[in-house]
């Protein structure tokens, strides 16, 4: 019997503790409760607290950066991300539709000059294959939201993002890399010379109309054009790798959240210029220049190619010997 008074009796306090309970607790409404904005509004009046953080950015519990940094991405940037991209490209085929290609004077010789090494060849393609995938996977992470949701369903547009979002991570690594090496490896041939503003004045030799028609300015190894590419790759790659790493690896780095929009905005910008030069660096590599493509796919270029757009290199290999053809 008291055994059964004893669980009567746990089970009445257990009841009365529960109303208790519930009549202290504050109702939806209630002037007692307090809500987060409270909370925030405390913090922000200087009021102390408690966190378990280890971060060099535990005591700021507020975010404090401007705001317009977000209308900044979608009003400007991303829009300015579609036109380096589709822009570039309507302009060159409409470019090429009016002026033509430059062809090779004579047509092709059939003697391969040597102009690449194996290794150059496999950083350059180390480099492009991965930059060709940044851009168009960076373009659905910074406008995507704005161009290309709207018109596919959530499923898919779920599924895209998230592709674009691995595949962005895993090929910012060895784009990192490629982006050092020819940095590194290249910059001897891409120094200025006083020849390469003739260059830039006549446009390369590439209009087929006008004043500028049946031009062909000296270029040494590389044209001012090459060069004009080739340092625009190498600081905005650096820009990009460093924000880049910040993005990637925030728990390395632990940045601020004012430092990772800024990482961002930087980011951006720099995509943006790479994607504009690289349009024009593909398309004359590939459609413009007759015989360009050659380069970059074996090493060797045709000879007539060779004294048509880089004869100072071309004359100066045959001078001091170094002149090889493939056998």
């Amino acid at each position: 019997m008291n055994k059964w008074l004893k669980h009567i009796g746990v089970a009445i306090a257990l009841l009365f503790s529960v109303s208790v309970f519930a009549h202290d607790a504050p109702k939806v409404g209630d002037t007692n409760e307090v809500s987060n904005g409270q909370i925030w509004a405390q913090l922000k009046a200087g009021e102390d607290g408690y966190t378990t953080s280890k971060s060099e950015f535990h005591g700021q519990a507020i975010n404090t950066y401007d705001l317009r940094v977000l209308d900044l991405r979608s009003d400007i940037l991303a829009p300015a991300m579609m036109t380096a991209l589709f822009g570039m490209i309507i302009i060159f085929v409409l470019f090429i539709k009016v002026n033509g290609i430059s062809k090779l004077h004579g047509g092709f010789s059939g003697k391969l000059v040597y102009r690449w090494s194996k290794f150059d060849v496999s950083i350059h393609w180390l480099g492009a294959i991965p930059c060709l995938l940044l851009i168009l996977t960076g373009l659905t992470l910074l406008a995507g939201r704005f161009f290309f949701q709207p018109y596919i369903g959530e499923g898919f547009w779920a599924g895209l993002v998230n592709a674009a979002k691995q595949i962005h991570d895993i090929m910012a690594i060895p784009f990192m890399i490629g982006w050092a090496l020819m940095t590194v490896l290249w910059a001897k041939n891409q120094l200025p010379k006083m020849y390469d503003l003739k260059w830039m004045m006549v446009v390369g030799g590439y209009i087929n109309f006008g004043p500028f028609k049946g031009k062909h300015p000296d270029a040494g190894f590389a044209n001012a054009g090459e060069k004009l590419w080739f340092w625009t790759f190498a600081a905005f790659g650096l820009v990009i790798s460093a924000s880049g790493m910040l993005l990637l690896f925030p728990n390395l780095f632990e940045p601020s959240r004012t430092l990772s929009l800024v990482a961002l905005v930087l980011h951006s910008v720099s995509a943006i210029i790479i994607t504009a030069f690289s349009i024009v660096h593909i398309f004359m590599a590939t459609i413009m220049s007759e015989g360009g493509m050659e380069c970059m796919v074996s090493g060797y270029c045709d000879e007539t190619w060779a004294s048509q757009h880089h004869n100072l290199w071309f004359d100066e290999i045959k001078e001091n010997g170094t002149l090889k053809y493939k056998d």
